[in-house]
């Protein structure tokens, strides 16, 4: 019986070392194809190249045995032409990580990885984003990720949806476990704001300053990562 076929894609770009970890711990789980953008893309959200061609290289990827190709488009585009084009059949699943940040509550609604699973689901295959709040800590992503990609593998999903597995940035002995079957905190997640600089001519300079509100009810994704532990739910595409 052949290995399951894996699809790996991010948003930090290729040569993030958040996907290299990914990829070697999927190798253990079936072969590894790697599609991912050749630069950072955070916060396209599901957003693809219309109406422009993609550049796609085979890419030296430092995990041995991983089939890798960087590529100009988005990380859905990634995943679309990986799954219809780039790799030998259709993947059994396509992970999206890990991401430098936490993909919780508000953070959904713009995140490349989450797009990119979504986009996996939108094609029907099963698909599993992950995050970690911080990627200086990765104490606890390490001691979880295996365990929990292979427990998600193989739990079926609604259609059209993705698992979102999230680490926190705590050191290992300080996280509380793993919560799972959490919903996304519909709490006001952002307080962002704008620095306006006058520029002269009627042209004026606007910088976004990102603040966050990082209370949120019991139950959530965001309660769970601000009080230590790993979130597991469930997003989905408009149906």
């Amino acid at each position: 019986m052949s290995r399951p076929l894996i699809l790996i894609t991010n948003d930090d770009g290729i040569d993030s070392p958040g996907i290299s970890r990914l990829a070697s711990a999927a190798c253990s789980f079936g072969d590894v194809w790697v599609v991912a953008p050749d630069g950072q893309r955070s916060g396209v959200s599901h957003s693809f190249s219309f109406g422009v061609p993609l550049v796609v290289s085979s890419y030296a990827f430092d995990v041995p045995g991983v089939h890798a190709f960087s590529c100009s488009g988005m990380p859905a585009d990634c995943v679309k032409a990986g799954v219809l084009k780039i790799l030998p059949r259709k993947p059994d699943f396509v992970f999206a990580g890990i991401n430098n940040g936490p993909n919780i509550s508000a953070d959904i609604q713009y995140s490349g990885t989450i797009g990119a699973a979504l986009e996996a689901a939108f094609l029907g295959v099963h698909a599993i984003a992950f995050s970690e709040q911080s990627s200086s800590e990765t104490s606890v992503t390490s001691r979880y990720l295996g365990e929990l990609m292979e427990e998600y593998m193989g739990k079926p999903l609604p259609s059209n949806s993705a698992w979102n597995i999230n680490f926190p940035s705590c050191s290992l002995s300080s996280c509380k476990g793993v919560l799972r079957d959490l919903s996304v905190a519909q709490s006001d997640f952002y307080c962002d704001s704008y620095d306006v600089t006058e520029l002269g001519s009627g042209v004026s300079e606007y910088r976004l300053v990102i603040g966050r509100n990082w209370s949120a009810p019991e139950g959530t994704d965001l309660k769970a990562i601000s009080d230590n532990y790993v979130s597991v739910g469930i997003v989905s595409n408009i149906r």
